[in-house]
């Protein structure tokens, strides 16, 4: 089968494309056939060696949120038949690699997937798992330490994947959102729901006072100065640690499978109750052109890689 992997670790050249053995199902697996995986800056960040934990020592395969249908079943696994479509995260920060989603097959714990609902095709389907919960978990961070009732907060990067649920569900879970797009973005973010939407070029020293931020650029200390005393700023990547003089507390928050919350989400987005986008889709073959367009930057949605 084909697949891509990390020769070494740098920029998107080190992406080669590759014969690799097409995996078995063990006991408590199923093999995916994917048909698409999502590109996320946690891919290119991979490949740098810059993620929590530390590098992955290469070859190693990048790739976290896959969709596709099942292959084959390994001894003993009953949630799955062949043939049934699925969606799941590949807990990248538990496996590192092996596997990644960047291939034909992929051999995946039974658990790490749900089903894909016929209303929700594979490629929008690959924008959902990581991006979806991280926002889901790092709000829960938020509301741990302010009810939502009559509350404020401020979404950075809430034009992209994480940033734009993170929106949605803080509007559904009662705060009052303002939101931060990026230049020529702010129509999809008012299509969002937000209650003010603020260009990515304001200072958020003079925003708010809010009484927290979900930080998914993250923007780090900036952030903080649009906090009210006391309250909290949850950033989705490790950053440099905020000043604290006025008590405000900095919360890091760092993906971890969730199958039920998976399955709520994706049946969200399949129901239409929350939205995401594709930016654009390139072969699986394309994989270092497509880190190349996420570091320049700019992307109106996710890249997804297709496959087949």
């Amino acid at each position: 089968m084909l697949g891509v992997v990390a020769a070494a670790l740098g920029g998107p050249d080190v992406l080669q494309v590759t014969e690799l053995p097409e995996p078995e199902a063990k006991p408590g697996q199923v093999v995916v056939r994917v048909r698409a995986v999502g590109v996320h800056p946690a891919d290119v960040a991979a490949t740098t060696g810059h993620i929590p934990g530390g590098p992955v020592t290469p070859p190693f395969s990048p790739g976290w949120d896959i969709t596709g249908e099942v292959a084959s079943v390994g001894p003993g696994t009953t949630d799955f038949a062949v043939g049934d479509r699925v969606v799941g995260m590949i807990p990248w920060y538990l496996t590192r690699g092996a596997p990644g989603g960047y291939a034909e097959f992929v051999a995946a714990g039974a658990d790490w997937l749900v089903r894909l609902p016929d209303e929700l095709d594979f490629v929008s389907a690959a924008t959902v798992p990581l991006n979806a919960q991280t926002a889901h978990q790092g709000l829960s961070l938020v509301s741990s330490a302010m009810p939502p009732t009559g509350s404020s907060i401020l979404v950075t990067g809430a034009s992209g994947g994480v940033g734009g649920f993170a929106t949605q569900l803080a509007l559904r879970g009662g705060y009052r959102v303002m939101a931060q797009a990026s230049h020529g973005d702010e129509q999809w973010v008012h299509g969002l729901g937000a209650h003010e939407v603020i260009s990515r070029s304001v200072d958020l020293a003079g925003v708010g006072p809010v009484g927290a931020v979900f930080d998914a650029v993250p923007v780090g200390e900036a952030a903080a100065a649009a906090v009210a005393d006391g309250g909290v700023v949850v950033v989705t990547r490790p950053t440099p640690a905020i000043a604290t003089a006025r008590g405000v507390r900095q919360e890091l928050q760092l993906i971890r499978l969730d199958r039920e919350l998976l399955a709520d989400v994706v049946g969200q987005v399949a129901a239409g109750q929350l939205r995401t986008r594709v930016a654009a889709t390139m072969p699986l073959t394309e994989a270092a052109n497509a880190h190349r367009r996420v570091l320049a930057g700019g992307l109106r949605g996710k890249l997804v890689l297709t496959v087949g």
